[in-house]
């Protein structure tokens, strides 16, 4: 896959973004620095990269706004989000269940619980990549990334 069939820039569009915890803001500063050094993004409409991309929530749906780096229009892509209420539900929880045992937990419990959020955040990146196939070819750590986002965006209080 050639080096420009990747995301070099990704915003979030967070107009009903509400304050979230220091926790989270890490992990979507991660997700975000990860996805630009390495990914793997490539629109089957048109396009030919880097690209530019805005995620945001729509009327139930993830929006994917590709756009060219200088800023022409590549495609808008539609996934919607109902294949991934119980997993993002269960992903939440299992986070917070995680965030509350790195304060006090034996390192075994921890593992366990971070396994168990490990294996829900594969769930719902391999249900993503499946959800895109047909638009735009990720691999699976882009996918994982833009999970990330995902629940981020979902975020709502």
């Amino acid at each position: 896959m050639s080096e420009t069939f990747r995301i070099s820039k990704i915003d979030l569009d967070e107009r009903s973004v509400v304050r979230r915890a220091p926790e989270v803001e890490h992990e979507r500063a991660v997700a975000i620095f990860d996805l630009i050094e390495d990914n793997m993004f490539a629109p089957k409409t048109n396009g030919s990269g880097p690209f530019h991309v805005v995620l945001s929530l729509e009327d139930n749906r993830l929006v994917f706004d590709v756009r060219e780096e200088d800023g022409v229009k590549v495609d808008r892509i539609l996934i919607a989000l109902s294949g991934f209420k119980r997993i993002v539900k269960d992903y939440f929880e299992v986070c917070e269940s995680y965030f509350e045992a790195i304060k006090t937990a034996s390192p075994s419990k921890i593992e366990a619980i971070d396994m168990g959020r490990r294996g829900l955040h594969n769930e719902g990146s391999e249900l993503l990549r499946e959800r895109l196939a047909e638009k735009v070819e990720v691999d699976f750590d882009t996918a994982r990334r833009l999970f990330t986002l995902l629940c981020v965006l979902q975020i709502r209080g």
